[in-house]
């Protein structure tokens, strides 16, 4: 299948360069994925369209301060250290006890130290843009270090500008919890803790998975077909717990409804059929599953999702949910499919795009 399929064209005004305040004030269109009825709304109002005993699935992922500015210090053989220039790195894991995945920029090589602080990383690997540190630091003190030191990394179509403190509470959710994410599930930018609770007091049920969002989730497909993208991985958790209470609700008939689709890739990674019925199993583990038409959702009957960037994963599957064997449309293209032609409503509408942008619930 051609890429460029899942191709569309966005002004650039329309990319949201800040959250909407306050955060459940952002716009809120309801797509009908059967008919491609539109409806338009604030984000406040999407308690009004969930039922009672409807599940919401949320992605408790925490994004973590991981972008640094620091000064290189060459190590040279029989001369000592000198003085190297300033190297922007991005950490993305931790590999191994005191070790790092990184990228940085320019690139770095084997036996620089890098000034952090009062601390110093060495550089002990690296392969193009990509560093290994080791940090000689437990995770929990390399985090402490990074929250002293680190930026949000936010995506390159967001103009930062001199507001990190702003923006560690901005681009988070408000229920995020388990730190391991370099991008937020953006999704959930638009709940507050109000609203949370207006709808659980409604008889909806509200269940967490985890999965660690990464650099992938941005990156424009480039391949010619979309079969030869190389999708990425994502460190994800399902609970025994939740899984069990989810199998229950699915069971009973509850209609499930993913808030983004990193909750997408976790249920849909975790579910298997048994005794001729689709359940979740709980693990924790990677995910690379890949979703696009005409690929068949198993545990997802509805979404809670953001505008995304032309010919990106993200847009193939969101074609996918709107699109047979989910609906009697047939996927010809991204542009002429009930999902891109709400995409041209919403540009028509002026809606916000991309990660701080507006939201959509597609039933």
């Amino acid at each position: 299948m051609k890429a460029s399929l899942f191709d569309y064209s966005l002004p650039k005004d329309l990319i949201a360069n800040s959250q909407a305040s306050p955060r459940d004030h952002s716009r809120l269109m309801i797509i009908d994925r059967k008919t491609g009825k539109i409806n338009h709304r604030k984000f406040y109002d999407i308690e009004s369209f969930l039922k009672p005993d409807d599940v919401l699935v949320l992605n408790k992922t925490k994004v973590f301060p991981a972008r640094i500015y620091a000064q290189k210090v060459i190590l040279q053989q029989g001369l000592g250290d000198s003085a190297g220039g300033k190297v922007e790195l991005l950490f993305l894991e931790e590999i191994r006890p005191g070790i790092w995945s990184t990228l940085s920029h320019p690139g770095v090589k084997p036996n620089t130290n890098i000034v952090l602080g009062k601390h110093l990383l060495n550089v002990v690997g690296h392969e193009g843009i990509t560093a290994i540190i080791d940090t000689h630091l437990g995770k929990i003190k390399m985090l402490e270090l990074l929250r002293k030191y680190g930026h949000t990394p936010l995506p390159p179509y967001i103009n930062s500008s001199e507001r990190e403190q702003e923006l560690r509470k901005e681009y988070q959710t408000v229920y995020a919890k388990s730190t391991g994410s370099v991008a937020a599930p953006t999704a959930g930018f638009h709940f507050t803790n109000s609203l949370l609770k207006k709808i659980k007091s409604k008889g909806v049920r509200i269940e967490y998975v985890t999965l660690h969002v990464g650099l992938g989730t941005f990156a424009p497909i480039k391949s010619e077909n979309i079969e030869d993208h190389p999708i990425h991985v994502e460190h994800f958790e399902l609970e025994k717990g939740t899984a069990e209470r989810l199998n229950q609700a699915r069971k009973a008939g509850k209609r499930i409804i993913s808030v983004g689709t990193t909750t997408v890739r976790v249920l849909e990674t975790c579910v298997k059929k048994k005794t001729g019925i689709y359940q979740l199993v709980p693990q924790k583990g990677s995910t690379n599953i890949f979703i696009y038409p005409p690929y068949k959702f198993k545990f997802t009957d509805a979404l809670i999702t953001n505008f995304h960037l032309p010919k990106s994963t993200l847009i193939a599957l969101v074609s996918s949910f709107v699109s047979y064997p989910n609906t009697g449309h047939k996927f010809e293209s991204f542009k002429s499919s009930i999902v891109g032609k709400a995409y041209q409503e919403a540009i028509k509408e002026n809606y916000r795009f991309y990660s701080f942008g507006d939201s959509s619930l597609i039933i």
